[in-house]
């Protein structure tokens, strides 16, 4: 189902208030992008996922700013309704303010983006600050930082103390009074995430956090069955393409070894006067006994 006019970040606010729940889905390539938009996803996000399901990287730290400006240009082209969001990878934004500038400024410049998303709650307010001032629209991230995997001891749900709970509530919050126009809550029990959502006035967009966010998101191959190296607890495989593209692979593998493909009907042939022609002049070209040309 295609929009009739271009997503932007008021448009997420309005679906806000109107109750409207928000899609949205990661895209690292033009093919993808298009048929995302085409479906009506709001929003798309280049995460820095590409790492992982992309790369073949166990994390997402090694990817670079480079990239995710290069995926971002090929999403950018298959685009027509959806909002656009780019992921600012590891050490992207952490060093100083004056580089997570410069750098959220390429995404929008060099990749095309509308907007950039960054983790952190409370100890990502100046730099979220400074993006806003700037004229870069962000969207927080808070609870599970992929980013901070090696310091929290990996992939872990987020808030299951009273203590823990508090610091989601205030990172959220203060997200918001950064200026952030909208907040992703990853790996989060659902009744903390829900609270989040009625305190705060900006959009907050689940992915693990239970049915009470404002929008949804999840990692593209994961939700059609192509990232099969391990399956989070709150995926849900959409399809399967990853056992359709091996069979398909495999079949295509079959029938080149066997002769089946290609068939003289999926080939090229000449005209019949030519043929004839260039058999005048080279006796050894005979017609395909099994075929009228």
């Amino acid at each position: 189902m295609k929009k009739e006019r271009r997503v932007t970040v008021p448009t997420l606010q309005e679906m806000k208030k109107r109750g409207e729940k928000i899609a949205m889905l990661t895209g690292y390539d033009f093919l993808t992008a298009q048929l995302l938009d085409r479906a009506g996803v709001d929003v798309i996000l280049v995460g820095d996922t590409l790492g992982m399901v992309f790369q073949g990287h166990e994390s997402t730290l090694p990817v670079t700013v480079d990239e995710v400006i290069y995926h971002t240009r090929a999403v950018r082209r298959g685009i027509h309704s959806a909002l656009l969001v780019a992921d600012l990878p590891f050490l992207s934004y952490q060093v100083s303010i004056e580089e997570a500038v410069r750098n959220a400024g390429r995404m929008l410049k060099e990749g095309g983006a509308v907007a950039v998303k960054l983790e952190g709650g409370s100890t990502a307010v100046p730099v979220i600050s400074a993006l806003v001032q700037a004229g870069i629209p962000v969207m927080g991230h808070v609870g599970l930082a992929p980013q901070s995997c090696n310091l929290i001891g990996g992939h872990k749900v987020q808030g299951k103390t009273v203590e823990d709970i508090e610091q989601l509530l205030e990172d959220a919050q203060a997200v918001e009074d950064a200026g952030a126009f909208s907040v992703v809550i990853e790996a989060v029990p659902w009744p903390v995430a829900r609270e989040i959502t009625s305190c705060v006035t900006i959009p907050t967009i689940g992915i693990g956090a239970g049915p009470y966010c404002d929008g949804q998101v999840l990692v593209t191959p994961d939700l059609l069955g192509l990232f099969t190296a391990f399956k989070p607890h709150f995926v849900r495989r959409f399809a399967q393409l990853g056992d359709e593209t091996l069979k398909a692979f495999e079949t295509y593998v079959s029938e080149v070894r066997t002769g089946g493909f290609p068939t003289l009907d999926e080939s090229y042939s000449l005209d019949e006067s030519l043929l004839k022609e260039w058999q005048q002049v080279s006796r050894e070209i005979p017609i395909a006994p099994d075929r009228e040309v």
